[in-house]
């Protein structure tokens, strides 16, 4: 033990990062892959490698029923991944420094306050205690509210542990439901339909963000607290985000898939499917019922993501917001950028532009992969429609939504190693660049003379 814990000492937190989540996985994988997990035959080890990663990394993409094909003993070690996968990108970072070493080197603070804390924190321990007792009473309200639909159709004793499932599925914005087709059956249920739509969107926001609202209550030295400019920008992008995608839905939609719904019930629909598709995963309609340009949305919807120290991924709605702050800046000839009279250092203009780049990048390869591997060999006429679902597929796996058009079950295994790839990138590789960059030490770089290029 002592020699394992004096290797991991010469580990980068990036290193050590990727570390515990690939043992998780491989973990989940192989308690998943034995006899007790099933209620059947017991799972490949790639399929089971594949719901361990799905769990791990909160995205809900499932090559298998996890209410039907896994056993209770299965389900519990889904669950637990899913909620030390969602609560593990932001406190186990901070832990790992406080096992390796002996308290934090101003250097590891710094690290831990750019990558996830958009302001400095008093106590990194207080900070993580906030959050543990922070998630706990929230998934608890949603347990007892789901209970009280659940608990009368399934029995007391099946009724609470599906609450549980769906409040921390919810939660965590992992998607993973005990039902065959995800919350459809409750579609028109009021209080399933808020009651997840509430966890999402707080699971989304961020820990930091859900601390700031809750303490707008109390006041210090007399004076209400302000909202930080983080805050600010995501709850302000979120509701921009979640409102417009659901009235562009139902606009979409209105003259097919809702026209046997009222006005009212099918905005409903459209509001719980904007919100779910913001790395959530659950789906209380057919997707595949839906228009070209509503999935076209959904994708986008999804690359977008939940918010900064979340459980969700996805580029992060306050990166869409420096986006459209710093074309605006530029537009206008603006050399700097400015939101709500805050100037933005031009280090993190860069970080944001270089996040999305690299994320359409990946996205891009892992498409171009997942067709080339799924439609080797077939006709060109059969081939073409598949472009829209396994684009959707790839964008879902790396923002870790969970969403899908039904074409998950029906991976080849090299397909089902594309999107165990994405999902893992996608729930760890941006914060382990971050650590991987602030880690680097910087050179000096060469400035040779300048010379213009055509553009545009």
């Amino acid at each position: 033990m002592t020699l394992i814990r004096a290797r991991l000492r010469h580990l980068t937190p990036g290193q050590a990062l990727l570390i515990y989540y690939a043992f998780a996985i491989l973990l989940g994988g192989t308690l998943l892959s034995t006899p007790l997990a099933s209620t059947g035959s017991p799972l490949s080890f790639l399929d089971a490698l594949f719901t361990a990663t799905s769990a791990q990394c909160v995205t809900g993409l499932a090559v298998v029923d996890t209410g039907t094909r896994l056993s209770l003993f299965g389900q519990v070690i889904v669950l637990l991944l899913i909620q030390t996968g969602g609560l593990g990108i932001t406190t186990f970072s901070v832990y790992l420094f406080s096992y390796l070493g002996s308290g934090f080197s101003l250097h590891s603070r710094k690290l831990i306050e750019e990558t996830l804390l958009p302001c400095p924190y008093a106590s990194i321990n207080e900070l993580i205690r906030g959050i543990f007792i922070l998630t706990f009473a929230i998934e608890g309200i949603g347990t007892l509210l789901l209970s009280i639909r659940l608990v009368p159709q399934l029995g007391w004793a099946m009724g609470l542990y599906s609450a549980l499932f769906h409040s921390i599925s919810a939660f965590c914005n992992a998607g993973f439901s005990l039902f065959p087709d995800s919350v459809i059956g409750f579609r028109g249920d009021p209080l399933v339909n808020l009651t997840l739509m509430f966890l999402i969107i707080a699971g989304g926001l961020g820990f930091l963000v859900l601390q700031e609202v809750l303490g707008m209550t109390r006041r210090t030295k007399g004076h209400r607290r302000r909202l930080s400019l983080h805050s600010r920008l995501v709850l302000v992008t979120t509701l921009i985000l979640t409102l417009g995608g659901a009235l562009l839905l139902w606009l979409i939609e209105v003259p097919s898939e809702l026209h046997h719904l009222s006005p009212a019930e099918g905005f409903w629909t459209m509001l719980f499917q904007s919100v779910s598709a913001r790395t959530a995963g659950f789906n209380s309609l057919d997707l595949n019922l839906l228009a070209t340009p509503s999935l076209f949305l959904l994708i986008v919807l999804m690359f977008i993501g939940a918010s900064p120290g979340s459980c969700g991924g996805g580029i992060k709605t306050t990166s869409l917001a420096l986006l459209f702050a710093i074309l605006k800046s530029r537009l206008r000839g603006e050399n700097h950028t400015n939101i709500f009279r805050r100037t933005i250092p031009e280090e993190l203009t860069t970080r944001v532009l270089t996040l999305v780049l690299l994320s359409i990048l990946v996205c891009g390869i892992a498409i171009f992969a997942l067709l080339a591997v799924q439609t080797y060999g077939l006709p060109a006429s059969a081939s073409r429609g598949s472009l829209l679902a396994y684009s959707f597929e790839a964008v879902s796996a790396f923002a870790t939504v969970g969403l899908s058009l039904g074409v998950t079950s029906s991976l080849l295994p090299a397909g089902k190693l594309i999107i165990i790839g994405l999902m893992f990138i996608g729930r760890v590789g941006i914060l382990t660049l971050a650590f991987a960059f602030a880690q680097r030490s910087r050179r000096a770089s060469v400035v040779y003379s300048q010379e213009q290029i055509m553009i545009g």
